[in-house]
């Protein structure tokens, strides 16, 4: 038997801006030139999405000599399937793209992991441009390049690493959200702030009416402020092998929650559910003081998020629990806060604490 050892350099780290402004979108297709020069340009958005911003979103990567290749997707979590990528990737190609053509995508965080996940596999791999049109996508899915399609058995199951060349954020379009939307926002940055920074946790207590007033100024520091600490967690971290998995707070019981009621509970609603759960998990420890889960739960409730769900089927929860991509050697992982501003990973938390911390979000 031989044995040949391959050893190959090192890819360069990816370099890329988040902005954050209102007005970007005019600016897209001059700032999409300046980091990814084509022919064309792949633009995909949703049903819901593409009403508002597909046509001035088209109208300036034009202006700024793309051919424009467009694809409008079933709005909604349950259309992110291997299908609807399929039906993408259809237009993609057909369209005859080269490796040098941006897909960018215009939306929430649907779009953005779908989008990412075609741009990523598609002549195995071309350069990919986020727009965040919510709060939700611009301080969590649009950051750090985990893209990817959901599978019956769970969120999120086939996907990929592929960093955006550039992320856009245009705090203008969120006027256009539906309130809820905005509120999901705010649970991952209640996350952010939970697992790394208590002065973001009081920013957000003390200037929660304003953000969900859309005050400019407001809106534009939380989402600066969220991308810098998920920035720097991604930079120290680009593969989840060890302190990203933080970013987990409360997906592990929330992707669980997600997929037994067939997403009508939205993403952020679920993550507020799972990060009240973990508190409490973490509390039953003795990691966190019973002062802190108070203060965690008031402050998502304040927010609009809801912190029980009384019709949770807690036996098909654990058993979806099981199939999460974050399990290591048949043991599930959790991240549970140990103070405001600071959590960590725990792998031996037995089962019947798990259970009692879900049937906890039933009162």
């Amino acid at each position: 038997m031989a044995t040949v050892h391959i050893q190959l350099p090192a890819p360069p780290a990816p370099v890329y801006d988040v902005r954050v402004e209102a007005g970007l979108l005019a600016q897209l297709g001059t700032l999409t030139r300046a980091v990814a020069p084509a022919p064309s340009a792949g633009l995909i958005s949703d049903s819901n999405v593409a009403p508002l911003y597909l046509a001035q979103a088209t109208a300036a990567l034009t202006a700024a000599g793309y051919r424009v290749i467009p694809h409008v997707i079933p709005a909604g979590e349950a259309h992110k399937t291997i299908q609807t990528a399929t039906a993408a990737i259809d237009t993609i190609l057909t369209a005859r793209i080269e490796r040098a053509t941006p897909i960018i995508a215009l939306g929430g965080g649907v779009v953005g992991d779908l989008t990412g996940f075609v741009a990523a596999t598609v002549l195995r791999g071309v350069p990919f441009i986020q727009v965040p049109t919510t709060l939700l996508a611009a301080v969590d899915a649009s950051v750090g390049g985990k893209v990817g399609i959901d599978h019956a058995a769970g969120k999120n199951l086939i996907g990929a690493f592929h960093q955006p060349r550039l992320v856009l954020t245009d705090i203008a379009t969120f006027r256009t959200l539906p309130p809820r939307e905005v509120r999901c926002g705010l649970a991952e940055c209640i996350k952010h702030a939970i697992i790394r920074d208590a002065a973001l946790f009081d920013f957000i207590a003390a200037h929660l009416p304003r953000i969900l007033a859309h005050d400019p100024a407001a809106m534009a520091e939380l989402v600066a402020w969220n991308v810098r600490i998920k920035a720097a967690v991604v930079q120290e971290d680009p593969f989840e092998h060890g302190v990203r998995a933080l970013l987990n707070l409360g997906h592990t019981f929330g992707h669980a929650i997600e997929t037994i009621t067939d997403y009508r509970v939205q993403h952020g609603e679920c993550v507020a559910l799972g990060i009240v759960a973990a508190a409490r998990l973490a509390a039953a420890r003795g990691l966190l003081n019973g002062a802190a889960v108070e203060q965690i739960t008031a402050l998502l409730s304040d927010a609009g998020l809801p912190v029980a769900l009384p019709e949770l089927d807690v036996e098909r929860c654990l058993a979806v629990m099981g199939t999460d991509k974050k399990v290591r050697a048949g043991k599930l992982r959790f991240v549970l806060p140990t103070r405001l501003g600071a959590a960590a990973v725990f792998t031996d938390i037995p089962a019947d604490q798990v259970q009692s911390a879900m049937a906890s979000l039933r009162v």
